[in-house]
């Protein structure tokens, strides 16, 4: 398969008053195209700041960062960002909440509105698209942002927390809805969190990180039957893989 994004020996640090701080260091791990990759450690130990890093907004000390293909590239067209909140303006309809990606890079083409509009079908949404924010549920908000993210056709997925918001049994059901629009898509996607459930039951791949700076302790890849987060949970192995990731971050 191929290879569509490689962290190469990424490093950072940073200057405060004092001294310097190193916050990643000697970063490496990589994933194909269509993976479903999850990045798990401690509290504080820069999941988010890796992210940031792929994403083009922090510069790494050290280090390379390849994206089908394509090294250090500062354009990162090929990324779509969602967040820990859904971010939509309450002021703009859910339809041009999704068209914003599209206006801000001056493509909102009748093939992109097009496009957007066959998503809003496909995933339950269409005949909420003249509503406002205000009047959808958490987990119809977090489709919407998803879509909002899709609309612009990335090639990799960048998902900070994007459940963490949402209460216990919304946050279930919101976690099959989007990992199923996702590989619909086949998108490759790269989750930070810290819940190791939602790890185990979304990825391919779980990257464990250690405690600042920020190393990769170990790697997993859980391949359990289950065609959603959902019926992985049900799988005899989840226990297992549960207390071997617990283990790993006690």
């Amino acid at each position: 398969m191929n290879k569509l994004l490689e962290l190469k020996n990424i490093s950072l640090s940073y200057q405060t008053i004092d001294n310097e701080i190193k916050a990643i260091d000697n970063l490496s791990f990589s994933c194909n195209d269509g993976d479903f990759i999850s990045i798990i450690g401690p509290s504080g130990c820069g999941k988010t700041t890796i992210l940031s890093i792929i994403a083009g907004l922090i510069k790494p000390t050290n280090g390379s960062i390849i994206i089908d293909g394509k090294e250090n590239n500062d354009k990162k067209e090929d990324l779509g960002y969602m967040l820990q909140k859904d971010q939509l303006f309450s002021w703009r309809t859910i339809e041009k909440n999704i068209y914003l990606p599209l206006e801000i890079k001056k493509t909102l083409t009748q093939k992109n509105k097009d496009y957007a509009k066959s998503l809003l079908k496909k995933y339950g949404l269409y005949n909420f698209r003249k509503n406002y924010p205000e009047q959808l549920s958490g987990g119809m908000r977090q489709r919407v942002a998803l879509i909002r993210t899709l609309v612009s056709n990335p090639k990799l997925l960048l998902l900070d927390e994007p459940f963490s918001a949402l209460d216990y049994q919304t946050r279930l059901s919101v976690t099959d809805d989007v990992y199923k629009i996702i590989k619909a898509e086949k998108k490759t996607a790269v989750l930070v969190t810290h819940d190791i459930s939602e790890a185990i039951s979304m990825s391919d791949i779980i990257v464990v990180l250690t405690e600042r700076p920020a190393k990769v302790k170990r790697i997993f890849y859980p391949n359990l039957l289950g065609d959603s987060p959902l019926k992985k949970r049900e799988s005899k192995n989840f226990g297992l893989w549960f207390e071997k990731i617990w283990k790993e971050l006690n």
